[in-house]
């Protein structure tokens, strides 16, 4: 199979976005740049783990360098995009695996989502892929300041699935959640 690379530097947008009602909703990356949009789904696990992974490189990134990287520290209100994805939305793939890092070098947060790879129960060895042959991959360079844009709509997204608390109307969180007002604190 030939691999279909879909890369994006520096694009006009990258954003996580849905489709569907919560509970029943489906998450999507959408990166897009001079008319050419491409599309990918996930499961929002991945979304919120990608969303908390940026906001831990970035703030390690940013330490590293002594605060001279240029991260803000938290996302610029003015750059906050919340349209919904471009449509007609045509999916490329379904993500399979991720991976990010911080390329100190030209200053920018590199994202990759790879598509699933259904493994086959005959194999037991794991496919070994090189550059020309594999699973198809959405590559996007961000700026410091459009990587926190993303994570921050990103969480909020994830968290807007989640019915508020009764008693403090936060989101509840599945691992659980700690309320002052229903321990009788009060904010």
């Amino acid at each position: 199979m030939s691999r279909q690379v879909h890369f994006f530097d520096q694009p006009e947008r990258f954003v996580a976005g849905t489709v569907g009602q919560p509970g029943a909703r489906a998450f999507y990356l959408q990166a897009s740049s001079r008319g050419r949009v491409t599309s990918v789904l996930l499961e929002k696990a991945q979304v919120a783990a990608l969303a908390e992974r940026i906001e831990e490189v970035l703030d390690e990134a940013l330490r590293r360098s002594g605060g001279e990287a240029p991260i803000p520290a938290a996302a610029p209100a003015e750059l906050l995009d919340t349209a919904p994805l471009d449509l007609p939305l045509e999916q490329e793939f379904r993500v399979g695996t991720m991976a990010l890092a911080w390329d100190a070098r030209d200053e920018c947060l590199v994202v990759e989502a790879q598509a699933y790879v259904e493994e086959s129960e005959e194999d037991d060895e794991p496919e070994v892929f090189d550059d020309e042959n594999g699973p198809d991959l959405l590559r996007v360079r961000l700026s410091g300041a459009m990587a926190r844009v993303f994570a921050k709509r990103a969480l909020d997204l994830v968290a807007a699935g989640r019915k508020p608390c009764p008693f403090c109307n936060l989101p509840l969180d599945p691992e659980g959640h700690l309320c002052p007002r229903a321990n009788g604190y009060r904010r």
